[in-house]
């Protein structure tokens, strides 16, 4: 399992940070693990416990102050104790992270709840069921970008609306309907349509519109020399119009156990950053755009707090794993959205877990 940082992780400016000696990498990844746990401050005599070497608080204390001027760890009031900063856990993720495995049991409750959606033979509910399962094994909210539709095509036309705009519709065999109007050349005759049509219905036919796509490019040659030019350029703009579309249509967010994330706020300051992010969850555009980014990377992709506009105020993290059908295609994109303070050691192998199981029904 690979995990992919939203950016390259620290600038020149922060170079230092690798340069960290072995007791400050200790004593701040005791201090992280420890208020991952708790959500409270960790303050120097709680580490000093905790240390599998023997360390005075005082001693504590003086790497405490070097780490709080990297900026990785901070103090958020008056006490004495410190919590990580955004820049720290990012640190913590990328370089002192432990991630694990998932317990059998744990798996297996993946596995048997997939299997048993998978029963209502609906994309759509099968993946609702599963962003469920995984808001209810993190307690956060779960959320889902799905599939994009690509279904196997039954007929497509060409249909003149005005001069200078046409009509392309297509049929898929799975009774879907779907428009496309394009620019042509005004004054086209009607035998172009025709002849466009006829030739792309039987190329199409039980194909996906990205197989068609692939089938054309190879076969420019016999587009050019079975058609004119008028019907050929019909043909290549009506294709280009479906291939060339937004990567959000077809496609819907789904998002669920908003209430989950209630529970961990305790005091007001986070029930207001709740608030926050129930409105950017609601703005489900953003939202969809930033699990566009995490579908575009290999393995488990992290965002953490204003590293993305979209949790900039809200103080959130968004932990994705794309989606793979059986030709090892990203089609989609599975995570949480938490706060900060996430164990993510658990969650990142939970969501690359539960993201290969759906992937294996989607095949």
């Amino acid at each position: 399992m690979s995990i992919i940082p939203p950016h390259p992780p620290f600038d020149d400016k922060q170079a230092g940070l690798s340069a960290l000696d072995q007791r400050s990498r200790e004593i701040f990844r005791k201090l992280v693990d420890t208020y991952l746990e708790t959500g409270e401050p960790v303050g120097s005599r709680t580490i000093s416990r905790v240390l599998p070497t023997s360390l005075s608080p005082a001693s504590v204390r003086n790497v405490m102050m070097d780490l709080e001027e990297t900026g990785l760890i901070h103090s958020p009031h008056t006490s004495a104790g410190r919590v990580p900063t955004e820049l720290g856990l990012r640190f913590f993720v990328d370089s002192l992270l432990e991630v694990g495995a998932i317990s059998a049991a744990e798996r297996a409750s993946i596995d048997a709840q997939i299997r048993a959606s998978n029963r209502q033979r609906k994309m759509e509910d099968v993946l609702g069921e599963a962003t469920t399962l995984l808001s209810g094994l993190s307690q956060c909210a779960g959320v889902v970008l799905t599939p994009k539709q690509n279904p196997r095509l039954k007929h497509i036309e060409f249909v003149n609306l005005s001069p200078g705009r046409a009509l392309v519709i297509l049929v898929g065999e799975d009774g879907t309907v779907e428009n496309r109007v394009i620019d042509v050349p005004p004054g086209l005759p009607a035998a172009a349509f025709l002849r466009a049509t006829n030739y792309l219905s039987s190329l199409a036919q039980g194909r996906t519109i990205d197989e068609v796509q692939q089938l054309l490019t190879n076969e420019v040659t016999n587009l050019r020399r079975e058609l004119d030019d008028v019907s050929a350029r019909l043909v290549e703009d009506g294709l280009a119009v479906w291939s060339g579309a937004d990567a959000s249509e077809g496609r819907s967010l789904i998002v669920r156990g908003q209430a989950n994330l209630l529970d961990n706020a305790g005091a007001l300051q986070d029930l207001e950053r709740m608030r926050k992010l129930f409105e950017d969850i609601e703005n489900k555009r953003d939202l969809a755009e930033l699990m566009g980014l995490a579908e575009k990377a290999d393995g488990v992709r992290i965002f953490i707090g204003s590293e993305n506009r979209l949790f900039s105020l809200s103080g959130s993290s968004l932990v994705a794993a794309p989606l793979r059908n059986e030709q090892e295609k990203i089609v989609g994109v599975l995570g949480i959205i938490g706060p900060t303070r996430l164990n993510y050691a658990r969650i990142i192998p939970m969501v690359d877990y539960t993201a290969k199981a759906v992937g294996r029904l989607l095949s």
